[in-house]
């Protein structure tokens, strides 16, 4: 006789700055099956669906709106902050965030890599268009990423 155990699903969100490629990077894990969720009191509105890990475990996956900052204050901005601080009141906040950085434009997105990285959440730091910056000549550094904030990145 087998016993089934429940496991709760994880909680990831996405977050980075606007046209990243959070959104693509969704669609392809969740398969575009997305529900669209409004946040209570805003038009905002952020996207969630569920993809299952090689091993099985079920993950739940928020696209928060891009943002350039924790500090900004439009309501998508307030609600992609709240949401990564775990402010918002019945929203249990996620257990990794995924920061989606575009390669070709990094300065632009590692103020908000620095600010995530010190708000003390687990992170993985995704470069996106990885191709495209080598075909400029834009080349990513690991070390460099580990120097300023703690940890390498996982490309796209």
């Amino acid at each position: 006789m087998t016993i089934a155990t429940e496991t709760k699903a994880w909680r990831f969100a996405l977050v980075g700055t606007p046209n990243s490629g959070k959104t693509a990077l969704f669609n392809a894990l969740t398969g575009s099956r997305q529900k669209v969720a409004n946040y209570p009191g805003v038009t905002v509105e952020r996207k969630a669906g569920s993809f299952q890990t090689v091993s099985g475990h079920r993950v739940d996956l928020i696209d928060l709106p891009g943002t350039y900052s924790l500090r900004g204050r439009s309501p998508d901005e307030e609600i992609t902050r709240d949401v990564v601080l775990g402010r918002l009141v019945n929203e249990v906040p996620p257990d990794l965030l995924l920061c989606v950085a575009d390669a070709t434009n990094l300065r632009v997105a590692l103020r908000l890599v620095i600010e995530l990285k010190r708000a003390g959440r687990p992170m993985l730091l995704i470069l996106n268009m990885i191709d495209i910056a080598r075909r400029r000549g834009i080349a990513a550094r690991n070390q460099v990423f580990t120097s300023l904030i703690g940890q390498g990145y996982s490309g796209t």
